[in-house]
């Protein structure tokens, strides 16, 4: 299984969400404590650029750094170009995520898929559309955030655990274990 092609497969479903919002949507609340979709995009900016970056070099310095510039969808959709290029570039064999450390690649890599599958709940849910993740491209993620310890600091990278049954669906069930709650709406 090609994990980029399961991430590109990701960010397409993103990209038809995301193909009929305007300008107007960009103050919309997200499932993101606090962030608006404004917000939303200027981290998957970020860090779209930064893997890109780390897939080429090994590390990127800022991990903070996206701006949405005149036309926040175009900025998004050029740092998606920008990251699927240098993952189809090859990447480093290792590479350094944020405070997270050094992982190799194909991690890295799944790390990524992660962000795009969970992000993309997220801009549904901000533009009150339906979501429908890539089945396989969500069973990987799954399989990924099934190992990621479930005890953790408030204000961490990833919100409590949301408890979801052991028979919810696998969306459901990916979003509990990164702390997101299945049933929010705006």
């Amino acid at each position: 299984m090609d994990i980029r092609d399961l991430d590109r497969r990701s960010l397409d479903v993103i990209d038809k969400l995301l193909a009929g919002a305007t300008e107007a949507d960009l103050g919309r609340p997200t499932p993101c404590s606090g962030w608006t979709l404004a917000d939303l995009l200027r981290h998957q900016i970020s860090e779209n650029h930064a893997f890109a970056t780390a897939a080429r070099e090994g590390a990127a310095p800022d991990w903070d750094g996206g701006t949405l510039g005149d036309d926040a969808f175009a900025s998004y959709s050029r740092s998606v170009e920008d990251a699927l290029t240098a993952f189809d570039e090859g990447t480093a064999p290792t590479m350094t995520i944020r405070e997270f450390g050094d992982f190799p690649a194909a991690i890295a890599l799944r790390m990524h898929l992660v962000d795009s599958v969970a992000h993309g709940w997220d801009i549904a849910r901000a533009l009150g559309q339906p979501y429908e993740p890539d089945s396989e491209a969500l069973a990987e993620a799954l399989r990924f955030v099934a190992n990621i310890p479930t005890e953790r600091e408030p204000g961490g990278s990833f919100a409590p655990v949301v408890a979801t049954p052991s028979t919810a669906p696998e969306l459901d069930r990916f979003l509990g274990l990164l702390g997101r709650d299945p049933g929010w709406v705006s």
